[in-house]
């Protein structure tokens, strides 16, 4: 929103939510009853094909969403080393459909004419160049600036999704200055279908190509036609408008910056740098990997507006199953991790790498040797890239055997996830109910709870006895076997079911220790999070949600590896390792890290 709103500033359907889309259900139930009524000679094509043609706008612009994503996650050719709807295509759409219906000629046009694509180039390098020139110079007064578009330079570190966040009056304008060579070419008798079609996707290309922040247009392209720089903008030119703001105003075509004299002087050595990318070492690294099949959608390179919340299954996932599955064949394929996401703390330099498996892959027998190796691999790219921490929450124990000379710090993340579980039990708490498989996690916890004078009670035989051995000095007599005792807080893990969940009293805390949470059953209790603390505001470039917490919160296990390297800490933890549980917890709190609230 930008820092003073006006007059026109909201989209009219804003508060419609993702009910929006339905404004142009008229005109596209119309386009399928035409199709199915009429026969094919008395129906307009291209009326036909504009619901079609939006649906792969979107299409194109969440590819280039996602390929900047990665690119800004991975490449070191990008330009700014910072943290960084589709309701202009709504928007579009409903002026297709209101135009074909006044202007008739549109109905019946050609498929391709050649004095049209000529007649649109010229009208677009000319009146629509110029007046968005002018135009764009406008919005910078302070006085529209505040009101309009400052909503657009809030991105400073710009993305393909900040080509079309934009108030709806500055759309307005934007769809009156790309209208003109297409109504000169309805209003000459010389549009066409590609024509229409194909300016529509170039304008959608020079967009997202100029806000994905890495340089891609090649250097050669300048050496072997030099007036090109001034046809044709670079990502590196419309980078440095939106970090410097009062130059390089031009749409596409840098020709009127040189004309006017609002060229960037540092425009050509940033193309240059950008070019030639930086060398820089990741200090920490996050490996992780999908959980269900629809959870592609919500990693940093999927969707946007599912990624910013927190995941939960909707009934439009099964709408996009077949995506899933095609997904799924693909990691049968792919045998190497990728990165899906950068991020900053104070001196860290972190990244997210995915495994491409998914979480029921882990349960296959057969799939455990590739499992293994793609972790292997992993390791072992990061042991050469100068990687200091590698974040892992399982299975870490059998690769510093196999390379017990690794530079790298393994974690696993079980002391913070402890100290996160033992700082969320209520105060005064007297006696805790376990439920579910045990972990190196619970055991800490539980002998943790009973040194503590807490009493733990377990209806499991074998696990009691597994576990009573442990208990020495205070923690004697804590431990106790019962199927008849049922606290007001239980600690729950995988393994409990929703049978055992129904045995609970009204009110009961429901306490995770696992990394998947429960299924809640019950509207009656409180269910917390599993393991997680919010994140300071200074940890940059956190733009989507990890799994199922809310946004900016990080599961415990993950954080873990982020302070040990902001602690420099020379250990790994992994295996039957679990370092000191209260050093971790008040590191985490130093470095502004910090606890859910449960309600």
């Amino acid at each position: 929103m930008a820092s003073r709103p006006g007059l026109l500033t909201e989209w009219p359907w804003h508060r419609l939510g993702n009910f929006k889309y339905l404004v142009i259900a008229p005109w596209v139930i119309q386009s399928f009853y035409l199709l199915a009524t009429k026969e094919m000679k008395d129906v307009s094509i291209p009326y036909l094909l504009i619901f079609p043609s939006l649906l792969l706008r979107m299409l194109h612009n969440q590819i280039w969403i996602s390929i900047s994503r990665w690119q800004t996650a991975r490449s070191p050719h990008r330009i700014v080393d910072k943290s960084i709807e589709f309701e202009q295509i709504l928007f579009n759409g409903i002026l297709f459909y209101v135009g074909f219906h006044l202007i008739p000629s549109t109905f019946q046009m050609s498929m391709w004419r050649t004095d049209g694509v000529i007649l649109n180039i010229l009208f677009h390098a000319g009146p629509v160049e110029f007046l968005y020139y002018w135009f764009h110079r406008a919005l910078h007064h302070h006085f529209l600036y505040s009101r309009y578009h400052s909503h657009h330079h809030a991105s400073i570190v710009t993305e393909p999704i900040t080509s079309v966040t934009h108030p709806f009056a500055e759309h307005i304008v934007y769809s009156m200055l790309f209208a003109i060579p297409v109504l000169a070419a309805a209003y000459t008798g010389t549009i066409s279908m590609i024509q229409l079609v194909g300016y529509v996707f170039c304008i959608d290309f020079m967009n997202n190509m100029g806000h994905c922040n890495f340089e891609l247009v090649p250097k050669w392209l300048f050496s072997i036609f030099p007036p090109l720089k001034y046809l044709i903008y670079t990502p590196s030119f419309h980078s440095l408008h939106h970090t410097q703001f009062r130059t390089n105003y031009s749409l596409f075509m840098p020709f009127y910056d040189y004309l006017y004299n609002t060229m960037d002087k540092l425009t050509d050595e940033v193309y240059e740098i950008s070019l030639k990318g930086k060398t820089e070492t990741i200090d920490v690294v996050h490996l992780t990997h999908p959980t269900t099949l629809q959870s592609i959608y919500h990693l940093r390179l999927g969707i946007a507006s599912l990624a910013s919340k927190p995941y939960k299954s909707k009934w439009y996932d099964l709408m996009m199953l077949p995506v899933a599955w095609m997904s799924m064949v693909l990691t049968w394929f792919y045998s190497s991790s990728f990165i899906v996401e950068r991020n900053k703390l104070k001196n860290i330099k972190m990244q997210t790498w995915v495994m491409p498996r998914y979480n029921f892959q882990y349960g296959l027998s057969w799939e455990k040797e590739i499992i293994n190796n793609l972790i292997e691999k992993s390791i072992l790219q990061a042991e050469t890239n100068g990687v200091k921490v590698k974040e892992l929450n399982r299975s870490g124990e059998l690769y510093l055997q196999k390379y017990p000379k690794l530079k790298l710090r393994i974690v696993d993340g079980s002391s913070l996830a402890i100290a996160v579980i033992l700082n969320n039990i209520p105060k005064g708490t007297k006696q805790i109910l376990l439920k579910g498989n045990i972990s190196k996690v619970a055991r800490t916890v539980i002998q943790s709870l009973c040194n503590k004078g807490i009493k733990v009670v377990m209806t499991n035989k074998h696990d009691y006895y597994m576990l009573e051995p442990l208990m020495f000095g205070t923690a004697q007599g804590h431990l106790i076997l019962s199927n008849n005792c049922m606290p007001q807080v239980w600690l729950v893990g995988d393994g409990m079911d929703d049978v055992e969940q129904g045995k609970a009293q009204n009110g009961t805390i429901f306490i995770p220790y696992s990394y998947f949470p429960p299924k809640k059953v019950r509207n009656d209790c409180l269910y917390y999070s599993t393991p997680a603390m919010k994140i300071p505001n200074e940890l940059q470039n956190v733009h989507s949600c990890e799994n199922w917490l809310p946004r900016r919160v990080m599961s415990a296990w993950r954080v873990a590896g982020i302070i040990h390297g902001l602690e420099g800490w020379d250990a790994n933890e992994c295996g039957e390792n679990v370092l000191h549980v209260d050093r971790i917890w008040m590191a985490a709190l130093r470095h502004g890290f910090l606890p859910l609230l449960h309600e």
